[in-house]
C-alpha cells in the first residue's frame, strides 16, 4: 500500500473529531450485531472487517488521542448465527511491524485447526501495521518535531498492543453470561508470542488458553544477550548454506567486491550496499530460505559476468526480498521489544557485532582480503537492525531522527511481570525451534520454565516459520493443552 494514499492522520488530536464508521452507530448496538460492517465469504469462513477506536495511551485518561485498530473477524461457514456464543481465538502476528494478511481460505493450516477446535477467528493488525494507524515517514511527519514523533511511537510496543486486544475482547464478548465465555484463546507467532507473554502478565483472567509458536520471549532488560546468542546461529546457518551451494562462495565474493567498488542505486532510490546485500540472510531463518537467497545470488552473479552490472530486474527482486521500507516499524522499534526497566537499546546488534563478530561478518572488501583466510566466504546477516540502514533504505532515511532518538530512550517500562507468570494458571503450550535463528532456544527455555504450567515443545523439525508450513504445529500444541501428550 502506498503511504501517500493513507488518511491524513492515523491519530486524533484532542481538539478534533475522528470520522470513523462507528459514529452513526448507537452505543447500545452490539459490535457483532452491526449491519454496516463489510463482510464477504472466503472458502471455509465469512469475513467481517472491523475497526475499533482505542486510546493511544491506555493508562493516561487525560490523553484523549485515539488510534483506530483493524481486525478481520472470521466465522466458520454455517455458524454465522453463533457469533455471540462461539469462543474467539485471537491471532497475534510476528514482527514487530507486520500486519495480518487475509487468508485465501481457512480450510487448511492453523485456521482449520482452530476452527476444528470450535473457535471463531480474530486476526488483529497490531497498532502501527496494516490498517491499524500504520507507521510511516508520511504519517509520523504529521506529529511535528522529532521529540513529538518519538513520544508517539513509544506507544506502539507489546503492552499497548495487548491493551488494544483487551479492549477488543471486552467489546466482542460484551453480554456473555459467564466469566469463562468472556475469555479468549491466544495464538502468537514470533513477536506475537512476546505479546502473549505480556498479556499473561497483565490480564491473565481474560485468557482461556495460549499457544506460542517460535516466540517464547527472552525476558531480559536489554537486547545485548539476544545477539550474543543469535550471531553464532547466523554463522552456523551460513556454513550450512555454503555447504549446500559451494559455488556461491565465489559468487557472493564477486558481488560484495562489486558493491564495494560501485554505488548501486535501487529503483526505489535506496542504496544496494554490500552490507545491505548481506541482509538477505534473514531468509536463512525460514524454510526454503537457502533456495530463495541462492536464486538471487545466481541472478546477480550472472548479471555481473555477462553485463558487468546488476540488471533492473535483479535489483527489483533484491529490494522486494527486503521489507524494511514497507514495514519501517520493524527497524525503528525492533530492539525496543527487549528493553525494560529504563534500559536503552543503543543499536545492540551493531555494538555486539563490532565487538565480537566483526571479522565473521566483514563486508568491506579491503578488510575481507586482510582476514586470516582471504578466500573465506563472506557471511550473510540475519534478524538484526543497524544504524546504517537509516542511510541505505529510502523510506528509513526519512525516519532517521526518530529511530536514533528511540535507540537512546531510557524510559521503557516493564513488559513482563515475573511474579504473575510464576503464579500463572492459564494453560500455555509453546513450540521452540532448536535451530531458530531469530529467537534463541536457550533463552526461550529459561522463560518457559518461569511461566507456571507452560508446556514447551522443542523440535528441530521446523524453522522459525513452522506455523505457516505445517498444520502439525498447531495440532500438536492443542494436544499438549489437552494433556494428550505427557512425555515432554
Amino acid at each position: 500500500m502506498s503511504t501517500h494514499n493513507l488518511p491524513k492522520s492515523a491519530v486524533t488530536p484532542p481538539s478534533s473529531v475522528q470520522p470513523t464508521v462507528t459514529q452513526s452507530i448507537s452505543v447500545d448496538v452490539h459490535e457483532l450485531d452491526r449491519t454496516d460492517i463489510e463482510s464477504y465469504y472466503i472458502p471455509g469462513g465469512k469475513v467481517y472487517e472491523r475497526f475499533f477506536d482505542c486510546p493511544l495511551d491506555h493508562q493516561e485518561a487525560a490523553d484523549t488521542r485515539r488510534v483506530r485498530v483493524f481486525a478481520r473477524h472470521i466465522v466458520p461457514v454455517g455458524k454465522e448465527d453463533q457469533m455471540h456464543s462461539l469462543p474467539f481465538i485471537v491471532y497475534l502476528q510476528g514482527g514487530p511491524g507486520f500486519e495480518c494478511s487475509l487468508p485465501s481460505s481457512v480450510k487448511g493450516g492453523w485456521y482449520a485447526t482452530a476452527i476444528s477446535e470450535g473457535f471463531q477467528l480474530l486476526l488483529v493488525d497490531q497498532r502501527g501495521t496494516g490498517l491499524s494507524a500504520p507507521i510511516s515517514a508520511h504519517t509520523l511527519a504529521q506529529h511535528g518535531s522529532t521529540a513529538a514523533q518519538t513520544e508517539y511511537v513509544r506507544h506502539f510496543r507489546a503492552d499497548s498492543i495487548v491493551r488494544d486486544c483487551e479492549l477488543i475482547r471486552k467489546t466482542l464478548c460484551r453480554g456473555r453470561t459467564s466469566a469463562a465465555s468472556q475469555k479468549v484463546a491466544l495464538l502468537g507467532q514470533s513477536f506475537g508470542g512476546f505479546c502473549i507473554t505480556t498479556y499473561l502478565s497483565l490480564f491473565p483472567s481474560s485468557i482461556s488458553r495460549a499457544l506460542i509458536t517460535g516466540g517464547v520471549p527472552p525476558m531480559l532488560d536489554s537486547p545485548d544477550a539476544v545477539y550474543h546468542a543469535t550471531y553464532p546461529r547466523m554463522i552456523t546457518r551460513n556454513q550450512q548454506y555454503y555447504a549446500k551451494f559451494p559455488r556461491d562462495i565465489a559468487r557472493v565474493r564477486t558481488i560484495i567486491e562489486h558493491l564495494n567498488a560501485v554505488a548501486v542505486v535501487l529503483p526505489d532510490g535506496g542504496c544496494l550496499t554490500a552490507r545491505r546485500f548481506q541482509q538477505l540472510g534473514i531468509s536463512f531463518g525460514r524454510t526454503g530460505g537457502f533456495d530463495s537467497v541462492h536464486r538471487l545470488v545466481l541472478r546477480a552473479a550472472s548479471d555481473l559476468e555477462t553485463a558487468g552490472c546488476l540488471s533492473v530486474s535483479a535489483l527489483t527482486e533484491i529490494a522486494a526480498a527486503q521489507s524494511f521500507d514497507a514495514n519501517p516499524l520493524y527497524c525503528i522499534m525492533h530492539e525496543s521489544i527487549y528493553c525494560q526497566n529504563g534500559n536503552a537499546s543503543r543499536w545492540a546488534a551493531h555494538r555486539v557485532r563490532e565487538a565480537s563478530f566483526a571479522s565473521a561478518f566483514e563486508y568491506q572488501w579491503d578488510r575481507v582480503l586482510q582476514r586470516s583466510d582471504p578466500a573465506a566466504p563472506v557471511y550473510f546477516t540475519g534478524e538484526s537492525v543497524y544504524p546504517w540502514m537509516l542511510d541505505d533504505y529510502a523510506e528509513l532515511r526519512r525516519l532517521k531522527d526518530v529511530a536514533l532518538s528511540l535507540a537512546e530512550y531510557t524510559g521503557w517500562g516493564r513488559l513482563y511481570d515475573t511474579d504473575v507468570l510464576a503464579a500463572n494458571t492459564v494453560p500455555v503450550a509453546a513450540v521452540s525451534y532448536y535451530n531458530d535463528m531469530f529467537v534463541d532456544v536457550g533463552l526461550s527455555e529459561r522463560t518457559a520454565q518461569a511461566i507456571a504450567g507452560c508446556h514447551q515443545w522443542i523440535t528441530n523439525e521446523f524453522h522459525h516459520n513452522g506455523l505457516g508450513v505445517s498444520s502439525h504445529v498447531p495440532e500438536y500444541l492443542f494436544r499438549l493443552l489437552k494433556g494428550d501428550i505427557t512425555d515432554l
